[in-house]
């Protein structure tokens, strides 16, 4: 068979590759001007190909999602978080957050990117090769209470529990029909046991979730499931629907209590509030380790808030000083005056920033008797930070009966004989 007399069309129509019948006479015009290789053509007119199908499925699949907008991780802006950072939605983005069930609660009051995020979220798992669901609570709520009334809740349910990822927006926001919490229930219960992804938006605290679905015992069930294999994220600072108007004063951007907590399979490793003073209020102990770190890093950009937190708390000799806003006093600085924020924000009653560093890393001992002398006060209590080394802590461990894990720690961390041992022999 003479090639010209293959219909090439005819072929390419019957293996469904449309975008490369639309593609291909333009593309051997561009072999043939640009002598291409035949294996590069071939190349190319496959990826091209592969390329148009992986746009057409994201498509699909973002249409079937429901999205009530397309908004990717790159479109958020963290500068007006206080506490959450792109760095805390890494296991989020990745394929082990569907694959291993993970869950997400995106905590905070309106405007703050509740909803941005979660469709990012699931928007990135598109990406990676699974579906996603949107719906908000009340929809859900909703359909399923109607399903149930006409015996049809069976049927009803398979299209909240089959998706890979599905994001419930808008927890708490309307008011709900007494049969919220088993309608909610039923979806998350089936999810849970079959491993499947959730994302959950809320301005409740999650001990109001059982006034908001008029069951104290079955929205605990809820969250227990959700949190097994989930966290929860706060977002604060100014709503970014009113920014302009310049409604949210800095000062009470709060923190909420649950920020950080870090769940798996099982209770949480971290449970939030971190400690409780013998008087009973919250409190914490934020703890930076320094091991091998010069202090030397280039410094982050600034933004005008540091200035403005800076100013607005009492610990500093000098709040405007340049020091504090370069190398090597900056990211303590930063993470000093976070601290103090969720103190001075009145989440915390106390809270304390210790850096933890080895006598050795006498870069570190240098940068943060440096710190203190910027400092209002010498008492950590008045200003809420601390430095001690890694030697003194053991000790302290020591002290208090704790010989074995001191030991422990002291050989894996402080017995550099066995680093000078594997690089030059016993």
């Amino acid at each position: 068979m003479n090639a010209t007399d293959i219909d090439l069309d005819s072929l390419l129509k019957r293996l469904h590759l449309a975008n490369t019948r639309r593609i291909w006479r333009d593309l051997i015009v561009r072999a043939e001007t640009e002598q291409w290789p035949f294996h590069h053509f071939l190349a190319v007119l496959v990826s091209e190909e592969v390329a148009h199908r992986q746009q057409t499925r994201l498509g699909r699949l973002s249409r079937r999602a429901e999205f009530p907008f397309l908004k990717t991780i790159d479109d958020f802006d963290f500068t007006f978080q206080s506490t959450l950072r792109l760095a805390l939605l890494g296991s989020a983005l990745a394929p082990d957050f569907v694959t291993e069930g993970r869950c997400l609660i995106l905590h905070g009051k309106p405007g703050r990117g509740k909803t941005h995020l979660a469709v990012a979220i699931a928007y990135r798992a598109i990406q990676n090769g699974f579906d996603a669901l949107f719906v908000t609570a009340a929809e859900l709520i909703d359909e399923l209470s109607a399903a149930f009334r006409k015996g049809q809740l069976g049927q009803a349910l398979t299209r909240y529990t089959h998706p890979h990822i599905l994001v419930v927006d808008e927890v708490g926001y309307l008011t709900y029909g007494t049969d919220a919490a088993n309608m909610l229930f039923h979806v998350v219960n089936d999810r849970h046991k079959r491993r499947r992804a959730m994302i959950f938006t809320t301005n409740k605290p999650l001990r109001a979730w059982g006034a908001v679905l008029h069951d104290e015992d079955l929205a605990h069930a809820i969250v227990d499931r959700i949190l097994e294999r989930g966290r929860v994220l706060h977002l604060d600072g100014p709503s970014m629907r009113t920014r302009h108007l310049g409604l949210d004063d800095l000062s009470t951007v709060g923190v909420s209590p649950q920020v950080g907590g870090i769940s798996g399979i099982g209770r949480a490793e971290f449970p939030e509030p971190s400690c409780v003073t013998p008087t009973g209020d919250c409190a914490f102990i934020a703890i930076e380790m320094k091991y091998s770190e010069t202090m030397s890093e280039t410094p982050a950009a600034l933004r005008p808030r540091y200035d403005e937190l800076s100013a607005s708390l009492p610990v500093f000799r000098d709040p405007a000083a340049q020091e504090l806003r370069q190398a090597p006093l900056q990211q303590l600085w930063r993470e000093h005056m976070l601290s103090r924020a969720m103190v001075k924000s009145g989440t915390y009653s106390q809270g304390l920033f210790v850096v933890i560093h080895p006598e050795q890393n006498t870069n570190c001992g240098a940068a943060t008797r440096a710190y203190k002398r910027q400092l209002a006060s010498a008492d950590p209590a008045e200003t809420g930070f601390q430095s001690v080394t890694l030697e003194d802590c053991l000790s302290a461990l020591a002290a208090i009966g704790a010989d074995e894990t001191a030991s422990a720690l002291r050989h894996r961390y402080l017995d550099f004989g066995q680093l000078e041992a594997a690089i030059f022999g016993s």
